[in-house]
This record gives structure tokens, sequence and C-alpha cells, in this order.
């Protein structure tokens, strides 16, 4: 039965499309939204848009940015020796809560994934092997501890060793199956400082 009219309707569908929103939530968020001073409004509308139309991907690591290299590969204070290969810039994010990693990242947009369809060619493996070729000493392989991010450590482990780059693992502590993304700053810590030559 239609309570609210097909404009709250269209709005509730929207927003229920997002990840992790249920119809409960979407409705609590529309009936949020439509409250709000016009104003705030027009600007989440166009924060949406803006970020749609300008954030695009590093030219260097491949994590979300707005300009053509992110905050972290323009940081000269950086170490860009050393390289965090990451599955998604949520990853990423996840270790820069700590504030302890000062190397920079390798961001692969995903995990390798038979099962999925996923190979090594789906996967930014070919811009990794392209950074490796400057000053790089060490390559710390922080996918998920899943099967799929096993996999593609093992792979990276692999493809990088003949290089005579040094390649770690981080240390267990990270739950398996778990996503990095959700898992607290100290576990993600003691993960980073406890890794493992491959």
């Amino acid at each position: 039965m239609d309570y609210y009219g097909s404009q709250i309707n269209n709005l509730i569908a929207h927003l229920s499309s997002l990840p992790g929103i249920g119809g409960k939530t979407a409705q609590r968020l529309a009936f949020h939204i439509i409250g709000m001073p016009r104003e705030q409004v027009e600007a989440l509308a166009k924060a949406i848009t803006d970020a749609r139309n300008q954030v695009r991907y590093c030219k260097e690591c491949w994590t979300l940015t707005d300009q053509e290299k992110c905050p972290i590969c323009r940081d000269e204070k950086r170490d860009h020796r050393t390289i965090m290969v990451v599955e998604s810039s949520r990853d990423l994010a996840a270790y820069e809560r700590t504030g302890k990693y000062e190397g920079v990242y390798h961001v692969l947009g995903g995990a390798i994934s038979p099962l999925l369809g996923v190979g090594p060619g789906d996967i930014r493996l070919k811009e990794l092997m392209q950074r490796l070729q400057g000053d790089v000493e060490e390559v710390i392989i922080a996918t998920g501890s899943s099967l799929e991010g096993e996999t593609t450590a093992m792979y990276l482990s692999k493809l990088i060793k003949p290089t005579g780059i040094k390649v770690t693992r981080i240390a267990s502590g990270v739950p398996v199956g778990g996503d990095l993304e959700y898992i607290d700053e100290v576990t993600l810590l003691r993960a980073l400082d406890g890794r493992t030559t491959l």
C-alpha cells in the first residue's frame, strides 16, 4: 500500500539500494532528509554529485582521490621505498587510522578469486610491477586473511621475489575471513608490527 506518495517512495527506494541500508533505515533517512533545512539538503546533494564527478584514482597508488596524486603519494616525508599492497581504499584508510605506518600504498582493486572469475589480470598487478622498477626496498602484502586474500598474497610473493625486493606479509592477529576495514587499530598495528617474510 502506498502510504507516502511517489516522491518519498522514490527516495526510500534509492536510499535502500545503498549497501548496508535496509528498508527501515532507508525510511528513517528519507524522513530525516525531508525534515532537513533546504540548504543542507542542497549541500548534501551537491557533495554527492561533486564526489561522483571529481573523484578518480591516484595515478601512482590507485586509491580514490580528487587530485592527480593522493595526499599520501604527494607527501615527501613518507617512505616511498616501502609499499603496502592492499585490496581496497577502505583497507588503506584502516591502516592510516593507526597513525604508525609511514610508507606508501598500492591499491589492487580486489583480490584473485577464480570462483568469481577474478584473475591476476583483473586487479592492478601490472601497475604494481611498474612501480617496483623504481627505488623500492620492501613490499608489505596486506591483503585480507580470506581465501582470496591469501591466494593473492601467495601470487604476489611469487611474482615479486625474483626482483630481489624484500616481501613481507602482515602477521596474524587479523581474524580469518575478516575485512580489514572493520578491524580495530590496535589489531591492525600488531599485524603490521609482526609481519613476516614470505
